[in-house]
């Protein structure tokens, strides 16, 4: 397609955010690339797309999958990007020319897709289908794609309900898992036991991020909070509670700031003002609790938000199918 970025005013300071135009039905996902040089988004219309984070241009497309696309990473040197899909793929692809290197194929729909540090082996999360429950999967990744094989490694089964993200932790020798029963969960990778299990939200987690340094990580669940969670004991560090839902959440690498993005469910809201439904990007002093900052732009619920890895912008994903990005101006770093 032809242009795809565009550069809109904000109101209330002079953040102009980028706004992505290269969906046609609800985001699930938006993430940056581990050198922060590009941004992915997928959705529900079966696009993944790859787009300049400076800018927002969109530097490329990667197709194949023909249901929604639920998920999105990419190995350490982000040459290699691996998708999970309700098609019941993954598939693994060359970045850098958005060539299909391998698919592995499953009977369930695929949800969460993570590889672990030093992307020598994933792990992957289908949902409950016909007569299966949830399960884990873990795939080895050959050296040399030439090499790779579909065989699962090992299989864990999983609660009754969808899992909906996976991170790896404890020198990839641990999982943790977050599901649609509010619960928390850490594996052992070697034996597929469940270690531990928290009853965390009272509700469907959708989104989990670790902080870059992996002691704490951050959950957001349709019982309209967000939590900072300590990765060693699952204590819970901070509780932000919102008004609706809350569809992600995310931790500044470099600041004590948290981001959350939600909104009322689009049957519920009467108007179509972004303020009833409370569709902004909210900021937080993850400190001190206090929200610091709101942005405005979605019309929708906002489904997955994202900081960049400098710390100095981040990305948001709307139910509408826009994507916005945005640069911190330097008024963000002396909000508190």
């Amino acid at each position: 397609s032809s242009s795809s970025s565009s550069s809109s005013s904000s109101s209330s300071s002079s953040m102009r955010p980028y706004i992505l135009q290269g969906h046609t039905r609800p985001l699930n996902q938006v993430s940056y690339t581990h050198d922060g040089d590009f941004v992915i988004t997928c959705g529900k219309d079966s696009n993944v797309n790859l787009w300049w984070s400076d800018n927002g241009e969109r530097a490329g497309t990667f197709n194949g999958h023909n249901g929604s696309v639920w998920t999105t990473d990419t190995n350490t040197d982000s040459s290699v990007l691996m998708t999970g899909s309700g098609d019941s793929t993954v598939r693994l692809w060359d970045l850098s020319n958005g060539d299909e290197l391998f698919k592995f194929q499953f009977h369930e729909p695929c949800r969460a897709a993570r590889f672990n540090v030093g992307a020598t082996m994933a792990a992957v999360s289908t949902d409950p289908f016909m007569n299966s429950v949830s399960a884990i999967r873990l795939l080895k990744m050959a050296d040399d794609v030439r090499d790779q094989s579909e065989e699962v490694v090992a299989s864990f089964t999983g609660p009754r309900g969808r899992i909906s993200r996976i991170l790896w932790t404890d020198l990839n020798r641990q999982l943790i898992s977050t599901s649609e029963d509010g619960l928390l969960r850490r594996w052992d990778v070697e034996t597929g036991k469940v270690l531990q299990e928290v009853q965390l939200h009272k509700g469907y987690i959708g989104d989990m991020q670790m902080h870059v340094d992996g002691s704490h990580f951050i959950t957001a669940s349709v019982d309209q909070t967000a939590k900072i969670v300590d990765t060693q004991s699952f204590e819970v560090l901070k509780t932000f509670t919102s008004q609706v839902p809350v569809n992600s959440a995310a931790l500044s690498p470099t600041h004590d700031y948290v981001l959350i993005g939600g909104g009322q469910d689009a049957s519920q809201v009467t108007t179509t003002s972004g303020a009833a439904g409370m569709f902004e990007a909210r900021f937080f002093h993850k400190i001190f609790g206090q929200e610091v900052a709101q942005v405005r732009g979605h019309f929708s619920p906002i489904n997955s938000c994202a900081f960049s890895p400098s710390g100095t912008g981040f990305v948001t994903g709307g139910e509408e199918g826009y994507v916005r990005l945005a640069e911190l101006d330097a008024d963000y770093y002396t909000l508190v």
